[in-house]
């Protein structure tokens, strides 16, 4: 008999537990609002005498665990200061469900869309943490602690015969319409794209209330779409007035003043190497063969520091935007035009002043001495990538010898770094040939190829010396100078772990004993799939199992390229911590003092979070050209790869031209699949039916969405 009435205890148990969660989430819909037990089980509805009783004791269970607390006899509200409470950043997916990422924390915690509350994407919460059904944590929004933003883009859609309408924006970014009142419309039309302010969302109203702040176009048309795509990450399109105008007022002169200061290099064979499209030029190598036998190499860098200057609106502006955005058709340049393509930029046969690196190495591409500091150029030839290959493989052409020494020590430089445990990721980018209109009318990839490395090479040895210069002595002892850096954490473990068990299945081995052995095994790993059918889909789970490179002032190292200390130097034109080392490696020269480290800290994560935003950017206006360009092969078929696999779907990518495509679980009409997260796989339940990350599919384009910036694609048998 005791037996028996100890199950119904622990079933009652779970009961109170059931409608405690029940009595939270109601609650939670407004934390700041007192309630009494009547409205609590009206709330949940809970309306019978029995029901209520339970209701009372369940109220006296989350009052004893902290959840809720009593203000006055019978009324209560939710406690925001008890344990199970986090504050972390929400990041919704398409399904309208979320994730909370938590300092700290190793697993995101997950919101299911009726708990988010009136949180936005982005934005700073307090939530309450349970688990569901005993098992799986998950959480409810309490509260939003601080909005990540106000101005959201999306399509108006005024409601016929009344005076009112609202904004639908990407249920990603903002998971409900924006009501406009008629006074808040400000001439948009029905079906306008347009960018709306959030002003207010009251407690308990279904929707926030905005304003149309201004009217980006119709809905598909190119250059609304691309502005479109700059004001949802908030980065601004042009400049203000008054940056403009300040920047036209630098003088641009070379002085011989200034010139004195510096090592004048300008009788000193130097030449560009870029994209064939560039404008910006912001490095230059010099290159000559000392008495002794070694080659003098001066890698120069655009002084952007000698023109922008602290506590000036130029240099406010170019932080706040902290980077170029590289989009499909354009480049949003961090600095205006003036300095990026004219003043600082190193065109050929004009005098520039730079800030160099200039290295002493011998045959083996040995530093014999090194020097840092401020120069003056004078650039004799700009070549193309393509112009330095040609070289490069022929041995022709004016500079070739130059060019074919550069290459060489590049060369030997590569391979010791590789040998040292840098990890060799060569993905091709995916780039389109555009018409006078901007239209796509073909699509190629962008290959590194040896001038590509040439170059990528004596950059690395610049950002790697440089920072190391600042780091320690010459007697290798740490300085604790304050600097920027770029670093990149080890992979995570288990993700490393699952990769070497996914990969197991294909034949690849990984050993995963100590850092050296991972890195080895990654380009063994990457080395032995180039050219077989599952190439594509092993690259993208290793490139998964990296940490992100982001900018700090605490030198962890740069696992990717094996750097115990690595800087970005080489890039001021288009990067704000490049600028920012600049200014830091002349402070040190001049025999200052190590500047306020958490000042630099809290910039150093602005530049981050600005990259990120501006890799998304560009991201979405390379999924807008696909689509773009795949709305011609609407009915077509293809032979794709499964480049991602999900609980809804699978993505099919194109090799041929990048595009990548849904195709939806509930559209493969022959089984019923399930998702299983461990292979990477959806399989059929009656027929045993797979689909597996990288394996080669037939496809049809049956959907492509300009707006949505989505392709559907069906299975073709």
């Amino acid at each position: 008999m005791p037996k028996k009435r100890k199950y119904i205890s622990h079933k009652n148990d779970l009961k109170l537990m059931e409608i405690g969660r029940l009595i939270l989430r109601f609650m939670n819909a407004n934390a700041s609002k007192i309630y009494n037990y009547k409205q609590i089980a009206d709330g949940i509805d809970y309306k019978n005498p029995r029901q209520r009783e339970l209701v009372i004791q369940a109220l006296h269970k989350l009052q004893g665990s902290e959840k809720i607390k009593e203000v006055e006899r019978g009324k209560y509200i939710v406690n925001l200061k008890i344990a199970g409470t986090l504050t972390g950043i929400i990041d919704f997916n398409q399904s309208g469900n979320a994730y909370v990422s938590v300092e700290g924390v190793e697993d995101d915690i997950f919101i299911h869309a009726k708990n988010v509350k009136d949180a936005l994407q982005g934005d700073k919460v307090l939530i309450i943490t349970y688990h569901y059904k005993g098992k799986k944590l998950e959480g409810s929004v309490l509260e939003v602690l601080e909005r990540t933003r106000t101005e959201f883009v999306g399509t108006f859609q005024k409601v016929a015969h009344k005076d009112f309408g609202f904004v639908v924006c990407d249920k990603r970014s903002i998971n409900t319409d924006i009501f406009i009142p008629k006074t808040k419309f400000n001439n948009a039309e029905d079906g306008d794209k347009v960018i709306v302010k959030m002003t207010e969302w009251k407690p308990g109203d279904k929707n926030p209330e905005g304003e149309i702040t201004q009217v980006l176009g119709a809905p598909g048309e190119h250059e609304t779409e691309i502005h479109a795509i700059l004001a949802e990450y908030g980065l601004p399109y042009e400049f203000p007035q008054e940056v403009e105008l300040d920047a036209d007022k630098i003088d641009r002169s070379i002085t011989d003043e200034e010139v004195a200061k510096r090592w004048d290099m300008r009788n000193i064979c130097t030449f560009t190497i870029d994209p064939k499209d560039a404008k910006d030029f912001d490095d230059a190598l010099s290159m000559r063969k000392l008495e002794n036998g070694n080659w003098e190499i001066g890698v120069h860098i655009a002084d952007v520091s000698h023109y922008v200057v602290p506590g000036t609106i130029l240099d406010d502006e170019a932080y706040k935007r902290a980077t170029s955005v590289y989009l499909v058709d354009r480049v949003v340049p961090m600095l205006p035009e003036v300095l990026s393509n004219d003043v600082c930029s190193l065109r050929p046969h004009e005098d520039k002043y730079t800030f160099s690196a200039v290295f002493e190495l011998n045959d083996q591409a040995e530093i014999q001495k090194q020097w840092f500091g401020r120069t003056v150029i004078h650039s004799d030839r700009r070549f193309t990538y393509e112009e330095a290959q040609e070289r490069i493989e022929t041995g022709e052409g004016d500079l070739a010898e130059e060019i074919n020494v550069l290459d060489r020590l590049a060369k030997i430089m590569r391979s010791e770094r590789i040998r040292k445990g840098a990890i060799t990721f060569d993905r091709s980018e995916v780039r389109f040939n555009l018409d006078e209109n901007n239209e796509p009318i073909g699509v190629y990839f962008k290959i590194s190829k040896d001038s590509n490395h040439l170059i990528e090479e004596f950059m690395l040895l610049a950002n790697k010396k440089v920072s190391e210069f600042v780091s320690l002595t010459r007697k290798g002892e740490i300085t604790q100078n304050t600097f920027i850096y770029r670093v990149h954490d080890d992979p995570d473990p288990a993700k490393l772990e699952s990769l070497r068990d996914f990969v197991s299945t294909f034949g690849y081995k990984m050993d995963l004993a100590n850092t050296k052995k991972v890195a080895e095994s990654l380009n063994k790993l990457l080395h032995d799939v180039k050219g077989k059918g599952e190439e594509n889909m092993i690259e993208t789970l290793a490139m998964r199992s990296m940490s992100k490179a982001v900018y700090s002032t605490e030198p962890i190292g740069h696992y990717g390229l094996g750097f115990d200390y690595y800087s970005h130097f080489t890039s001021p034109i288009r990067r704000y911590p490049d600028l920012l080392a600049h200014r830091l490696l002349q402070h040190y020269l001049d025999g200052g003092k190590s500047p306020n480290r958490p000042e630099l800290e809290e910039k150093a994560k602005h530049c981050s979070s600005m990259e990120r935003l501006a890799a998304d950017a560009e991201r979405d206006s390379i999924k807008f050209m696909q689509v773009k360009f795949m709305e011609k092969h609407l009915g077509e078929t293809f032979t794709g790869v499964i480049s991602g696999v999900a609980e809804f779907g699978f993505w099919v990518e194109i090799p041929e031209n990048g595009a990548e495509g849904l195709i939806k679980l509930r559209d493969l009409v022959d089984d019923s699949y399930m998702y299983d997260a461990k292979t990477h796989a959806v399989y059929g339940v009656r027929h045993g039916n797979k689909y597996q990350l990288g394996d080669q599919v037939q496809i049809k384009v049956v959907k492509a969405n300009l707006i949505q910036k989505q392709l559907d694609f069906k299975i073709v048998e």
